[in-house]
């Protein structure tokens, strides 16, 4: 059913923007409500009218419209986002806590100090001779 009354959504926005667009502005517009290029099917004043009205009752059912699809949109259990509890961490793994501020640091593991990448040996002698 909500699927049906988007759809009608729709199709009512399309119409509503179609028969603004219509209507004649004080500017001109892209209206064509005007006396002369109308020929004799209707006067200035009798578009505006119907397009006044029609504009009127389809934003009245838009409007309409779009309360009853936020009204089904809310479904059968209405919940604040404040009321529900926050989801778990991600990790299961606890963190080990912080030192106090005010506590002495613990001492590091005494390691062996070997170096990263040992320089190659230079040897005492050229190994070019010199003469």
């Amino acid at each position: 059913m909500a699927t049906i009354l988007l759809i009608i959504e729709l199709f009512v926005t399309l119409a509503l923007i179609g028969i603004v667009l219509i209507q004649r502005s004080e500017g001109g517009g892209l209206g064509i409500g005007g006396g002369q290029g109308m020929g004799s099917f209707m006067g200035g004043r009798g578009t505006a009218n119907l397009l006044t009205r029609t504009t009127a009752i389809l934003a009245a059912v838009f409007m309409g419209l779009a309360l009853v699809l936020a009204i089904l949109g809310r479904g059968g259990n209405p919940t604040s986002i404040l009321n529900v509890p926050p989801p778990p961490p991600a990790h299961t793994a606890t963190a080990p806590a912080a030192p106090h501020p005010g506590a002495p640091l613990a001492p590091l593991p005494a390691a062996p100090l070997t170096p990263i990448n040992p320089l190659p040996a230079v040897p005492t002698t050229p190994s070019v001779p010199t003469k």
